[in-house]
């Protein structure tokens, strides 16, 4: 899953407080992946449920809740500071209680509990349905802690308040946790075992989105390839099955189909997939159905099979080349990103050379790149030395970036003189007299306004240009 960092709040309707009392005001605050957006909805839904309003000014806020990302240092160290500043608010307001939930949670309870008094609850990512009593806790002067990991909450009875949307687009999580146990990552350990939603409650989130107006879905998991409907409980515990449990088991392949087939006027999209388990069924769904979008983010992390062994990733340099060869026959106008890592401990300069030499075989659309940072209590953390000096990790990364670019660019030149289906998701940041939209493959496009269509409206556009970024077109 790739972790563009997210500082956001919004507004849910206001509901009065009921005779029991409780907290107020909530302010929200969510950083990290898609993962976590999507649980911050989930948190306003319950919360929303108690009666509370959640309010865009956390100086208003009896609660403030901070949603973390713990896959890098630097989200940690984001939020820590975070924290330092509400608990100057406090200074100000001697009620105000601060809750840190989501994947920090585990790891640094005790820290910011105890040694810097940061924070006065603790929720993990499987404790959201208790913080209503938590916050009760709270109220009777009680500080609050419950990072229990779960092997079945999916949180898929609960419709997210889709406070992070802009009203086109949303997020509909089919998994949660992972079994993967990549060395550098640290999900396992804060988002526990890998578990699937129910496919019947998928398509009615996704039924209720469509009747409120939304026309794009992206189907959400740590890796949604793995997905995996058995009746419920962990995937580790699908082979201990019956045998007509097991054929009767819905797999991603399966699923995306089903949803594909079932809202042909939406636009269906997912994501984090892994190459070691995308296989060609998902591949020929994808072509199969039109309104299934023709971008596949597929992380390879590293071009080295040394490194890749490393980093416990169930893939070789070669089955992932194989494994974009097989995507590019079967959708010839598919666009692929990736994550990957510079600096990974014990990578060498040969190393980095194959990771620059699969990206030029393969010329992504799309990447996110960032420098290996240790996290205490993964396998790498335990097995290897950083060794990579930062100054290296640095120049790799940005030869990496460049590179990317360079790649980026020369794909989005592809794009001009072609017309595409333009979904309209609003204004262009840089001119109310322009809107922006994306392709089926996500590129990004801004094209002037005729007065004729809307924020939600798909729209064909001929595309003239590209700032190397963004393409530049006309309605037709």
């Amino acid at each position: 899953m790739n972790q563009k960092s997210a500082h956001t709040f919004a507004r849910i309707p206001v509901r009065e407080r009921g005779r029991g009392g409780g907290l107020r005001h909530v302010y929200i605050e969510t950083y990290g992946c898609q993962m976590n957006a999507n649980d911050s909805e989930i948190i306003a839904s319950i919360l929303e449920g108690q009666g509370y309003t959640i309010t865009s000014d956390p100086r208003l806020a009896d609660l403030i809740l901070v949603n973390t990302c713990a896959v890098r240092d630097k989200a940690e160290q984001t939020v820590r500071n975070r924290l330092k500043q509400f608990k100057s608010i406090k200074r100000h307001n001697p009620d105000l209680k601060v809750g840190l939930v989501g994947c920090m949670a585990e790891r640094l309870k005790d820290k910011l509990l105890e040694e810097e008094e940061l924070v006065d609850l603790v929720a993990g990512p499987d404790a959201y349905r208790q913080l209503p009593a938590m916050i009760k806790d709270l109220e009777d002067g009680r500080k609050a802690v419950n990072v229990l990991l779960s092997l079945e909450e999916t949180y898929d009875d609960i419709e997210p308040v889709h406070i992070m949307s802009n009203g086109i687009s949303a997020f509909v999580s089919i998994t949660r946790g992972c079994d993967n146990m990549c060395t550098f990552c640290v999900v396992p350990y804060t988002r526990g075992r890998e578990r699937s939603r129910n496919p019947e409650t998928i398509l009615r989130e996704i039924a209720r989105l469509r009747d409120k107006g939304f026309k794009e879905v992206t189907l959400l998991g740590q890796n949604v390839d793995s997905y995996l409907w058995y009746g419920g409980g962990p995937k580790k515990e699908f082979y201990k099955q019956p045998p007509e449990v097991r054929a009767s088991a819905v797999d991603f392949a399966e699923l995306l189909d089903r949803v594909a087939a079932a809202f042909p006027d939406m636009r269906i999209r997912f994501t984090t997939s892994n190459p070691q388990d995308m296989t060609d069924r998902v591949i020929d769904v994808i072509a199969r159905h039109p309104n299934v979008g023709r971008y596949i983010h597929l992380p390879f992390q590293s071009g080295s099979n040394r490194i890749l062994r490393r980093m416990n990733r169930q893939y070789t340099r070669e089955q992932y080349l194989d494994l974009i060869r097989r995507i590019r026959e079967r959708i010839p106008d598919i666009a692929l990103s990736h994550d990957v890592i510079a600096g990974f401990p014990g990578e060498t300069e040969e190393d980095h050379a194959q990771t620059l030499s699969l990206m030029d075989e393969v010329v992504f659309d799309f990447g996110y790149m960032f420098a290996y940072s240790e996290r205490p209590g993964t396998a790498a953390a335990r097995l290897y030395e950083d060794d990579v000096p930062r100054g290296i990790k640095i120049r790799r990364l940005n030869e990496i970036i460049a590179k990317q670019n360079a790649h980026s660019k020369a794909r989005m030149k592809n794009y001009v003189g072609r017309t595409f289906e333009v979904l309209i998701e609003g204004n262009s940041k840089k001119s109310d007299a322009h809107w922006m939209g994306r392709t089926l493959q996500n590129a990004v496009v801004v094209f002037p306004k005729t007065g004729k269509e809307k924020p939600g409206d798909f729209v064909n556009v001929h595309i003239e240009d590209t700032t190397g970024a963004t393409l530049l077109g006309k309605r037709v």
